[in-house]
């Protein structure tokens, strides 16, 4: 479970646990034999057009080894079944590379290509010595899911019982105003939240329920803000 720093109305933070929280379906698919169905992968081919390019030439070099055998298909490894994966990146060779430069491209509304530059690599800010601080800025439930399109959530835990009082006291808080609170990291709690070095910068809102002596405590991230035209 990762941690967030987060401070709440009083400016008083604490370091917790958040997670996502995936809602399974409860619906089965199962095999003519009973058994449930599990999804499996199999490795397809280590050669890519590219490195027979690099190794035969021209096309019509390619086609004519195709014919004469099978050089794209490594006997030794395809239809392999593959229990996990790694992404890696491959250089022109079909060679791993072992560093790398992103780059972040633009293009016009045309679709033209009109600037090259490398891709911001902004540190995470969840679990930095300056918390996730509240705003202020509430939003009313209603208004909230018209307004903001959210993309991400995750559920804040607490990781003893001091921690315990310091989250349910901020979902009550939520929950009986039936609010949402944007949040955000920097000193003045206006920046975006990011979750992972290079991340895409999200807005926050948390969003509070409470059922007895239990709470939910929910962090929404957003990317985008829906907005009314005029005269639509």
């Amino acid at each position: 479970m990762r941690a967030i720093n987060l401070a709440n109305e009083q400016k008083r933070d604490a370091k917790v646990g958040f997670e996502a929280k995936p809602k399974k379906s409860r619906i089965k698919m199962i095999l003519p034999d009973g058994r449930e169905r599990k999804n499996v992968q199999f490795q397809k081919t280590s050669q890519s057009i590219r490195s027979l390019i690099n190794k035969y030439g021209d096309a019509v070099k390619i086609k004519n080894a195709l014919i004469n055998s099978d050089p794209e298909i490594d006997i030794e490894s395809s239809s392999r079944l593959i229990n996990g994966t790694r992404r890696v990146y491959l250089t022109g060779k079909n060679e791993i590379a072992y560093t790398i430069s992103q780059i972040q491209v633009l293009y016009d509304a045309g679709g033209k290509e009109k600037e090259r530059r490398e891709l911001s690599k902004s540190p995470s800010n969840i679990a930095s010595d300056i918390p996730i601080k509240w705003s202020g800025k509430e939003f009313n439930k209603d208004e909230a899911v018209r307004k903001f399109v959210f993309s991400k959530k995750y559920q804040l835990r607490h990781t003893s019982g001091l921690t315990f009082d310091f989250l349910f006291n901020m979902a009550k808080y939520l929950h009986d105003r039936n609010v949402m609170m944007f949040v955000g990291g920097g000193k003045k709690g206006n920046e975006p939240i990011i979750l992972s070095a290079g991340g895409e910068p999200y807005r926050g809102f948390l969003e509070g329920r409470i059922s007895g002596n239990s709470y939910c405590l929910i962090l929404h991230l957003s990317l985008m803000e829906m907005k009314s035209i005029k005269g639509i």
